[in-house]
């Protein structure tokens, strides 16, 4: 399905795990009628078949979101994308589709309700990060800087209000002269 008043775009949803990107994301793909990717389910899938999961899990989700993108759906990759060689991809992935891409890092500042977060997310029988995993883990600098949405202490309705209001934002930025498609910036 396409978003009404839009063109196609992937929306690549990323940062630290129990930072609330797949809650936004799965609320995102609700509201936009868009196609959701989810990384860990990939994986997860993979692995659960016995092969080893290595790049393969963003591969597969690469090649999903440019059928998804050729076929004119926005796509959400819901990814950790920690380091640059996935940033690119995803990049060149949007541009052989011949779509914008637009890459909003979730980041939940603070650390009680992070840890919180990430050691709920630890029941239910799946292998997920630990606390100890997330705060270890080092993130190559975002190059060029991505717009950041702040989710400690708000609603996902402020979280979702402020993804639409970004792409919004990058759909006036890359529009043609004259086509407009989100708010006039005056």
């Amino acid at each position: 399905m396409r978003r009404e008043g839009g063109e196609a775009v992937l929306l690549i949803l990323s940062g630290r795990p129990g930072a609330g990107k797949t809650t936004l994301a799965r609320r995102l793909a609700g509201e936009l009628g868009a196609t959701y990717l989810r990384i860990d389910t990939i994986e997860e899938t993979i692995a659960a078949v016995g092969s080893g999961v290595g790049a393969l899990g963003y591969t597969v989700a690469y090649a999903i979101a440019r059928d998804n993108l050729d076929a004119g759906n926005t796509v959400i990759a819901d990814c950790v994308n920690s380091i640059e060689i996935t940033r690119i991809a995803w990049r060149a992935v949007a541009a052989a589709a011949g779509r914008n891409a637009l890459e909003i890092e979730i980041v939940c500042s603070d650390p009680v309700e992070h840890r919180r977060r990430v050691e709920a997310r630890l029941t239910g029988g799946k292998s997920r990060p630990t606390w100890a995993d997330v705060v270890a883990r080092e993130d190559e600098r975002r190059t060029p800087p991505v717009p950041r949405v702040e989710t400690a202490g708000r609603s996902e309705e402020d979280g979702l209000r402020d993804i639409l209001a970004l792409l919004a934002e990058h759909e006036t930025e890359k529009a043609p002269p004259g086509e407009q498609t989100g708010p006039s910036r005056t």
